[in-house]
């Protein structure tokens, strides 16, 4: 039986899930999405993809600067009397008011398999700290971060050379599906809820542009696994001659070479990391400069027994 549902997403991340939603005969009263934000050089006002999205299906769009105290939202979220609130990164703290609202609850798709990397940023962490599996959960939202019970899993393996780029497409896709299977647990009786053992809860925060600079202390897997965690934002990045080296393609090298030196080979770059471990770098970009593979660096640059990268200007 088709339920009366309110969405509340904004990235390209929840797109699948509204448009499964709606392509299973539920009814999407309203879909709830942040405010068009300025974007470029221009500054010019950007939809979210999920609004993109809304517009395409014919749905009602609301985009308020605020829900907690906002009367208005709250009359006309009331007004629907939804079966269930759907949240897919919507990016604000759902208030108390609206976890009461709907008898099925606030249902919430995370991209990991909780109770692990809760917070902002579940994907990128998972690769940068060289998970092999992962996974979405669908959780009852309560007051506090990812902490609600869960209502359903899906497994998902990480390819060695996955980023988030790659790997946040997938997620979203069986996210979908599994977000439909618990709208039809729930409403048969089916499912269980169970809470999180947060003794085995890891965090996943907001990523910050600092994350990328990368520590040759680290190992060259582990440096490996950030590069691709952190892919496409914020990037891995070091310094060469005094200028931002953005690694964007890299991997785990047999060779011994001392951490942040660089060996530079006919058609090969390394560069050392600890545990006499050492980086192969594929494809990097220099500050002001176009994207090249490691072969255009070397010839381009020579870079000279020694030389290491990280250093100030």
């Amino acid at each position: 039986m088709p339920l009366n549902l309110i969405f509340c997403g904004t990235p390209r991340f929840a797109v699948p899930t509204l448009e499964k939603l709606v392509a299973s005969g539920h009814r999407v009263h309203l879909v709830v999405t942040q405010p068009d934000r300025p974007k470029g050089r221009g500054l010019e006002l950007v939809q979210s993809p999920v609004k993109e999205s809304a517009l395409k299906l014919n749905l009602s769009i609301t985009q308020p600067d605020r829900i907690k105290t906002n009367d208005e939202f709250r009359a006309q979220l009331t007004a629907l009397k939804p079966d269930a609130i759907i949240v897919v990164g919507y990016g604000r703290i759902i208030p108390h008011w609206m976890l009461d609202l709907p008898p099925l609850g606030n249902i919430n798709l995370h991209a990991s398999l909780l109770p692990k990397y809760r917070g902002a940023a579940p994907i990128q962490w998972s690769i940068a700290n060289g998970e092999t599996v992962t996974g979405v959960t669908t959780m009852r939202i309560d007051a506090g971060l990812d902490t609600g019970d869960i209502l359903q899993q899906q497994q998902l393996a990480i390819a060695p050379n996955d980023t988030a780029e790659t790997l946040a497409p997938r997620l979203a896709a069986i996210g979908a599906d599994l977000m439909v299977e618990t709208l039809r647990a729930l409403q048969s009786g089916t499912i269980q809820p169970h809470p999180q053992d947060n003794a085995q809860a890891t965090l996943a925060p907001i990523l910050k542009k600092e994350d990328g600079l990368i520590d040759f202390s680290r190992s060259a897997t582990d440096i490996s696994n950030r590069i691709r965690g952190f892919h496409p934002w914020p990037g891995a990045h070091t310094k060469f001659r005094g200028k931002t080296l953005q690694i964007i393609k890299a991997r785990p090298a047999p060779d011994a070479v001392p951490p942040s030196e660089l060996l530079a080979q006919a058609d090969r770059l390394l560069v050392g990391c600890a545990h006499n471990t050492s980086l192969e770098l594929l494809e990097i970009q220099l500050e002001g400069k176009k994207r090249s593979s490691a072969p255009d660096f070397v010839r381009g640059y020579r870079p000279h027994p020694g030389e290491k990268l990280g250093l100030p200007s």
